[in-house]
């Protein structure tokens, strides 16, 4: 990580795509306080994520409801909506495994996509959709050069996480309440002693 922050911010070989940022333990912001972000896109005009571990209180089933899409699958209804950032918060976006085309389909890694057009929840009405589904409402956004800052200033850690398995691990199995404690052993870093760290900094 050190010699990631002695990179320019123009340098593109600090390019974060398909990584993990954790929130230092000083993140007081009430969107970003203990988050796990997965980096979707990062290039030189700045930075999208989505947040892994803050859902909201609202289901698969509610979220079909307000859409007007009955669904005929009781464990779709039962998923889980998470919050993804405060950027665009009527929007929904799905990350899912296997990369499966919809309408708008990004693949971010091997075997990994994102998906923000309505065809992906119409798939999971009829059960037809991948069957490893991460879906969030918004998500966050960086400006040209603004998360290299924040790096810059010990905002956030990274995690590199090269292993599909591991990285499909932490967004689609791991239960909300330990993504964080499991990335950062990932990094071999104890969040609690962090925190002591930080607070005497």
């Amino acid at each position: 990580m050190s010699e990631q922050l002695t990179l320019d911010a123009n340098d593109m070989r600090f390019n974060l795509t398909g990584q993990i940022l954790i929130a230092m333990p000083a993140m007081e912001d009430p969107y970003f306080s203990k988050s796990v972000i997965l980096v979707c896109n990062h290039d030189h005009d700045g930075a999208m994520g989505m947040i892994l571990n803050h859902p909201l209180q609202l289901n698969v089933g509610d979220l079909f409801e307000q859409l007007d899409m009955a669904c005929e699958t009781d464990y779709q209804q039962e998923r889980l909506v998470h919050f993804g950032g405060p950027v665009q918060v009527e929007r929904g976006f799905v990350l899912h495994s296997p990369a499966t085309e919809f309408n708008t389909t990004t693949e971010l890694s091997e075997g990994l996509a994102m998906t923000s057009s309505k065809d992906i929840l119409e798939a999971a009405a009829r059960d037809e959709a991948p069957q490893d589904m991460f879906i969030a409402l918004g998500y966050t956004g960086w400006s040209a050069g603004q998360l290299e800052e924040e790096i810059q200033a010990n905002a956030w850690l990274t995690l590199p996480l090269e292993d599909n398995q591991q990285l499909h691990k932490l967004i689609f199995k791991l239960p909300n309440d330990d993504k964080l404690s499991w990335a950062m052993q990932q990094l071999g870093v104890d969040f609690a002693t962090l925190s002591e760290v930080a607070g005497h900094a």
